[in-house]
């Protein structure tokens, strides 16, 4: 709560009512979005996956000061691990896994969710080991290319051995179940009736709240202090004693581990998943994602998240109609109109608020100019006896 409402960190009541009404207003959101119709509610199920992949990049740009623009081969790692354990692409092109399994490969979420997160980890600690001795625009170049190597191998396993089934993807994946729920079909709780995206709305909003109280956690942390100890001065870090080879490589697997996460959701949700999923562009998306809202701050990078995936996607619904009311006919393609809106937001950013929009608090004593201090702090300033003038 004093994350999400500083400014009533002294006001505990106030703090507990502002946490209650935000999460009615979450809860009763698909409901009241659901009443335009499904399409809104997927745009606000996209949405909380796209906080979580934000959140986890977070750790290693906003933290940790690692610039990583191949992020999105850890959310591809999750999302092929859930299709892979969640479909029959194995068993019809592996016989001795069809034997092992005759009922079909349906693994349930408590297995593949925690597996994805754990390979994706993996992944993760993989791509920093080779780096670690590379910073600013090297590791962006290195990072790139790992990514664009995850997707041109997941683009190509189709042979000798079809593991990916290549550009064409992997499809009949089947949807969440939990306690005997399937996520498939709608249910019916007290008179309502809820639709699958409003049910998957339910489960993505309660592992986006598992992430961001572990990115909050990890911020006030030991871990988190050597995070942001290197990302300020890496050789001053190492000269204080931070391990900073260790704190870097569990950087890149904490961040990756939400990817996973976020992937096998993904996955779960589309019911299919190929290699076009896992472009260049959604890198760089989650990347100003994070900028945008505001580097290290977890509720400045859910705004960005919010904000960059929900203003766009709005676009498509309503930049045509509007440009039919005002002139007649469509002037400018609602996905040309997108981009355009999206690198100008982006420019007008950087321009006027080059912290973010929520940036993180500034921590320690700012200085004071010696015109405006009072007598105790000018002579705090002035140098001490054995100083150097």
């Amino acid at each position: 709560m004093k994350t999400l409402f500083p400014q009533l960190a002294h006001r505990p009541r106030a703090a507990y009512a502002a946490t209650a009404i935000l999460a009615i207003a979450l809860a009763v959101l698909p409901l009241v979005v659901g009443l335009a119709g499904n399409a809104w509610v997927r745009m606000l199920d996209f949405a909380l996956l796209y906080v979580m992949l934000a959140l986890g990049l977070n750790i290693v740009v906003g933290y940790a000061g690692l610039l990583d623009l191949g992020y999105v081969a850890f959310y591809a790692v999750g999302a092929y691990m859930y299709a892979l354990l969640a479909s029959p692409h194995l068993m019809e092109n592996f016989e001795w896994i069809a034997q092992l399994f005759p009922d079909g490969l349906h693994s349930s979420i408590w297995v593949v969710v925690p597996l994805g997160a754990a390979l994706a980890a993996t992944f993760g600690v993989l791509l920093g080991a080779p780096t670690l001795r590379l910073r600013g625009d090297y590791l962006a170049i290195v990072t790139l290319g790992f990514g664009e190597i995850i997707r041109i191998f997941l683009n190509n396993l189709n042979a000798p051995l079809n593991i990916t089934n290549g550009p064409q993807g992997i499809s009949n994946i089947d949807p969440v179940r939990i306690a005997g729920v399937n996520f498939a079909r709608p249910i019916e709780i007290a008179g309502f009736e809820l639709q699958s995206v409003q049910l998957y709305y339910y489960l993505f909003l309660i592992l986006a709240i598992g992430v961001i109280v572990v990115s909050i956690r990890l911020q006030d942390s030991r871990v988190g202090r050597a995070w942001v100890a290197i990302r300020e001065d890496e050789t001053a870090a190492k000269a204080m004693g931070i391990n900073t080879r260790n704190v870097k490589l569990l950087a890149f697997a904490m961040g990756a581990s939400f990817g996973g996460i976020s992937g096998a959701m993904f996955s779960a949700f589309q019911g299919f998943v190929s290699p076009e999923s896992f472009v260049l562009m959604e890198s760089i998306v989650i990347v100003a994602m994070v900028v945008l809202g505001g580097m290290g701050n977890v509720p400045g990078v859910i705004l960005g998240a919010v904000l960059l995936y929900a203003i766009p996607e709005t676009l498509r619904y309503i930049a045509k109609p509007i440009q039919e009311a005002i002139f007649g006919t469509e002037v400018v393609a609602p996905e040309a109109l997108r981009m355009l809106l999206f690198g100008l937001a982006m420019v007008g950013i950087m321009l006027y608020r080059p912290a973010g929009l929520w940036p993180a608090a500034v921590h320690g004593r700012a200085l004071v100019p010696t015109d405006q201090a009072g007598d105790g702090d000018a002579h705090a300033a002035q140098p001490g006896r054995g100083e150097s003038r």
